[in-house]
């Protein structure tokens, strides 16, 4: 008996020692930032991004990455499941509050992956990956059909189930959706954390802090959502603290989603916008602190990146498919004035199948595997944390989970390629992209998202040369129809 004694003490100690060796693993995922909004992308920001910049000199920063959607619910999806989201019943814009889950029960995610691998997993945050709330009559809320609903007939005693602790997290806290989206209140594991009663009424007019209809939480204020996700996130770091396993934190942001909510204006000198870009930085800061004070930063991989492209853009040349200069908007102009470019020289805002609408920030500082201070130009998808995370923990992904993932290890370690030759972009509206090498395909005319025209009616579609034309401005579809067919069959390929 004492034999097997020790065989399983030695096994124990085995197993906690491989698990001591696995770093632990931080996403910060901000909300609408711009691929030009940090300093170490475009050094002419008129923002302070020192918490990214820190990133980028102690890490690696990759100058191609994508998201596989122009907005919000389908780049959530895509990064926890290793899929497209074009492939659920998601083909178009995203859930709004009170949304069904979208990630299916037999679905894997990152946080079961590393759940499987001995991590304790908690995401804070916005999930707006849907979950299941009841009305008060006990029916589940359906998938809304057109705009935002106000949630004033919702049972918010009921448990949620379907959202963050059913597909592999241990802990959540967070809201629900955007801030701009009812329900106005927090959530903490399966349940509203103070219920939202106080109806709030529509001001969507307001470019800064506009809101859905909706209601909310007594006490509940939009511009105290982002210290109190930063503060949730330093406590769950300095809790975890001389424990044996590894930890997964996900944190997705609102910010600088709307509505525009700095604590404390003045602190950049890109306006309102700016300052929130800046307290968002800090949010990110804050978590860098932690790690440090309870010397966790040398086992840790953190990775920051945004959901998609800026949507303070500004846009001032004429594109042949336009018939002309897109009009100017209301955040276009606020941050003109100021001259800031939140997508830096991209084409486009969030949601548009342009550059400007999925190229973003992705930074990842992993000490003793990425060389500090180092660029890559290696093609990228969120998409690949999955496949990313799978290859660091020694384990192979389950289902469809990972299908469209490639991991970055390889990459990071300075030793080889991901694998990925080609990635599929996809507007708010639905409309499909796809790259290789340098060449951008786009099936259809116009943005496909938010920059006007959306769309254009007729045959046809976009080609360009990213390596000549950055800006996508000369549109080569009619003068290189072997290419547009190359690019057509692959897509095919891949949506099949």
């Amino acid at each position: 008996m004492r034999c097997w004694h020790a065989v399983a003490l030695l096994l124990s100690l085995s197993v906690a020692s491989a698990r001591a060796q696995l770093p632990n693993i931080v996403v910060v995922l901000a909300d609408d930032m711009g691929w030009g909004d940090p300093q170490s992308y475009q050094p002419a920001s008129k923002i302070p991004t020192p918490n990214i910049d820190r990133l980028a000199r102690e890490g690696m920063r990759f100058t191609d990455a994508h998201s596989p959607s122009a907005v919000c619910t389908p780049t959530r999806y895509g990064l926890l499941t290793g899929r497209y989201a074009w492939r659920t019943s998601l083909t178009s814009g995203v859930l709004d509050g009170f949304g069904p889950p979208l990630i299916d029960q037999q679905e894997d995610t990152v946080a079961l992956l590393l759940k499987r691998s001995g991590y304790r997993t908690a995401a804070v945050g916005k999930w707006h990956l849907g979950m299941r709330w009841l009305d008060r009559r006990g029916d589940p809320m359906p998938r809304r059909t057109g705009g935002f609903r106000p949630g004033d007939d919702v049972d918010y005693t009921a448990e949620l189930r379907g959202g963050p602790l059913d597909v592999g997290f241990d802990t959540f806290f967070g809201i629900s959706a955007s801030l701009d989206m009812s329900p106005y209140c927090f959530l903490r594991n399966r349940s509203v954390e103070l219920i939202p009663d106080i109806p709030v009424p529509a001001s969507r007019a307001d470019i800064f802090s506009g809101l859905a209809a909706g209601v909310r939480s007594r006490g509940f204020r939009v511009e105290d959502v982002l210290p109190r996700l930063a503060a949730e996130a330093e406590l769950l770091i300095d809790q975890h603290a001389g424990r044996d396993e590894p930890f997964f934190l996900y944190m997705p942001l609102a910010s600088p989603h709307l509505p525009v909510a700095p604590v404390r204006p003045g602190s950049s000198r890109a306006g309102l916008y700016g300052d929130f870009v800046f307290e968002t930085d800090r949010a990110l800061g804050t978590v860098l602190e932690a790690l440090d004070r309870n010397g966790l930063s040398a086992n840790t991989l953190v990775l920051f990146t945004s959901d998609n492209g800026g949507l303070w853009h500004w846009w001032d040349f004429r594109a042949a498919d336009d018939g002309g200069a897109a009009p100017r908007t209301a955040r276009g102009d606020y941050v003109r004035g100021y001259g800031h470019q939140s997508n830096a020289a991209l084409r486009g805002t969030k949601a548009d199948i342009f550059e400007g609408g999925h190229r973003v920030p992705f930074v990842v500082r992993w000490p003793g595997q990425a060389s500090a201070g180092t660029t890559s130009d290696a093609l990228v998808v969120l998409t690949d944390l999955y496949a990313t995370v799978a290859e660091i923990v020694g384990t192979e992904a389950q289902g469809t989970s990972g299908q469209d993932s490639h991991s970055l290890v390889p990459v990071l370690q300075g030793r080889g390629s991901s694998g990925r030759t080609s990635a599929v972009h996809h507007s708010a509206r639905g409309m499909f992209g796809i790259r290789k090498g340098d060449w951008k395909l786009i099936v259809g005319r116009g943005s496909g998202g938010f920059t006007v025209p959306r769309e254009i009616d007729g045959p046809g579609g976009q080609l360009y040369d990213l390596s000549a034309d950055p800006q996508e401005t000369e549109n080569l579809y009619d003068s290189r129809p072997e290419v547009v067919a190359e690019l057509e069959e692959l897509l095919r390929a891949v949506r099949q």
